[in-house]
């Protein structure tokens, strides 16, 4: 397919341009579209994606600006075209295109997704805008830093389902031959054609186990087929999910398969969405699908970076990711034009703090308080000094630091010192003593903690960290495409959701009222 051109000259009496100059607001979304589209999204910025031969496609500025829209306003691909065919704005905001301008079908955004998904700069229309937003002099060297959950777009499947599913997926995956060798060794009765669950008694506990057990049983006898086999790609995924789903959730009871009594760490809960996952934003906050995790600056509210996620991954994972632009890549002395970055407690994990104490970054991560069991004495109330390697309790009673491998770097254990101690009820119930972990990176731990409690820290804190919530608020008002996923898997939901950033920015950047300017962009102050 060739690269389509956006026609420049529009009717005298049919554009789109006298009837919306006026009723469209210069600052909306729609008014820097207007304005820019040819200098954000030039047709030629997508020539990689197209050949030199082949039919015209739709011009890409028109269907790029098309994908902002739909990203700002929560549409699906049906919904778009219909919006760009018969919403005055829409034309207006690609460059003033006629009224009668001919519309598309929705097919031409999928392509230009899967186009765009497999060239060298995926991201690019996000990239852009950011781009913009530097020249323009709105992206300064501090961050705020925070996630949010995204629903999947998969129902979550319990473990009857996930069996079934993944039998049937490898039946599926393979070849006839293989096929009916596959379905010889199935043993319970189930052609596994349909995804109704069995018809049984589900009141009745022996039932469902029995049901259970025989379709473990399937599992298990196909997987032994396969094994030690030279398989496709296709087979030899659907064997390795259905291996996954059979170990994740059961158990062998005396030779008897039941389900787990515990949830797994890493479970997969969809065999049609295999990236998804469990996800707590809080201990009583709980979601299926991903986690969308956002840089901003706090200052011009732009978003600088995003990132996707599966939902059980700790936000401190990915900080670095997001902090690309602002953290050197080797510890450096103070710069004049220090780095800040801040974030919740989700980000006070020891690895980041010393990432950016190291880099001479001002640090606004707020730090857990340690935790007190039970109400007992907390961490806190022991002195830890790591130059003696000692720690002192409650009680005045020292002992020193035992250095051992593993994620803490030595432990502190009173043992008999606790017996007799007149403070025991209020510092542990254990029969051996109390005992304190002593992390590797325990003196930026302490650092950070004595930072949040200077009032000055406080207020700047509070001052800051709260934007990027205002940013979050931004990106979800949407329900579809925001809040929940419109499309399946890791690569394509991260890339949805940074042409959201992209669509948000462009929001953000026409009320800071930003234009090109020869060379340049500079904002309307």
């Amino acid at each position: 397919m060739a690269l389509g051109r956006t026609p420049r000259q529009t009717g005298l009496l049919r554009s789109t341009v006298d009837y919306c100059d006026g009723r469209v607001a210069p600052d909306s979304i729609y008014g820097i579209l207007h304005r820019e589209c040819f200098a954000l999204f030039s047709d030629g910025m997508f020539a990689d994606l197209f050949t030199d031969i082949g039919r015209r496609s739709v011009p890409p500025m028109i269907v790029a600006v098309v994908m902002v829209l739909q990203r700002i306003e929560g549409l699906s691909d049906r919904e778009a075209v219909d919006r760009f065919a018969f919403d005055a704005r829409w034309k207006y905001a690609a460059g003033g295109l006629d009224f009668d301008y001919p519309g598309f079908v929705h097919t031409v955004l999928v392509d230009m997704r899967a186009r765009l998904a497999r060239s060298d700069r995926p991201d690019r229309i996000f990239q852009v805008v950011l781009d913009v937003a530097h020249q323009a002099g709105l992206v300064g060297r501090r961050r705020v830093l925070d996630s949010t959950p995204i629903y999947d777009a998969v129902a979550t499947m319990d473990t009857m389902t996930l069996i079934r599913s993944a039998i049937r997926g490898l039946l599926a995956a393979t070849d006839t031959g293989l096929t009916g060798e596959l379905r010889a060794a199935i043993t319970s009765g189930d052609d596994y054609s349909s995804t109704a669950k069995p018809q049984i008694d589900w009141d009745d506990a022996a039932a469902r186990e029995a049901l259970i057990d025989s379709r473990a049983r399937d599992g298990f006898a196909i997987l032994a087929l396969v094994e030690g086999r030279r398989l496709d790609a296709g087979v030899d995924q659907a064997a390795r999910l259905l291996a996954t789903v059979l170990g994740q959730d059961l158990i062998d009871d005396n030779g008897v398969f039941r389900i787990a009594r515990k949830v797994a760490v890493d479970r997969v809960i969809s065999t049609v969405d295999t990236q998804t996952r469990h996800g707590h934003k809080t201990n009583a906050r709980s979601f299926d699908g991903y986690k969308g995790h956002l840089a901003a600056d706090p200052d011009s509210e732009i978003i600088t970076a995003t990132t996707v996620t599966p939902g059980n991954t700790g936000d401190a994972e990915v900080a670095e990711r997001l902090l690309a632009d602002v953290l050197p890549p080797e510890p450096e002395p103070e710069p004049e034009d220090r780095p800040a970055v801040y974030g919740d407690a989700a980000y006070g994990a020891g690895d980041l703090l010393a990432r950016l104490d190291n880099a001479s970054v001002y640090n606004g991560l707020k730090v857990q308080p340690p935790a007190r069991v039970k109400g007992h004495y907390g961490k806190d109330s022991f002195t830890i000094d790591l130059d003696a390697q000692t720690v002192t309790c409650p009680a005045g009673i020292t002992t020193g630091i035992r250095a051992h491998g593993g994620r803490h770097a030595g432990t502190a254990e009173f043992g008999a010192a606790c017996a007799d101690c007149r403070l025991r009820g209020e510092c542990t119930t254990a029969a051996a003593g109390r005992t304190i972990s002593i992390s590797p990176h325990e003196v930026h731990l302490a650092a950070g903690r004595a930072r949040q409690a200077d009032p000055v820290w406080k207020a700047d804190y509070r001052a800051t960290r709260p934007k990027v919530e205002r940013k979050i608020g931004h990106l979800m008002r949407q329900r579809h495409g925001g809040r929940r996923a419109r499309v399946r898997g890791l690569v394509n939901v991260a890339a949805d959701f940074s042409l959201l950033a992209a669509a948000v920015n462009l929001a953000r950047m026409g009320r800071l009222g930003i234009t090109s300017a020869g060379s340049g962009w500079v904002t309307a102050a």
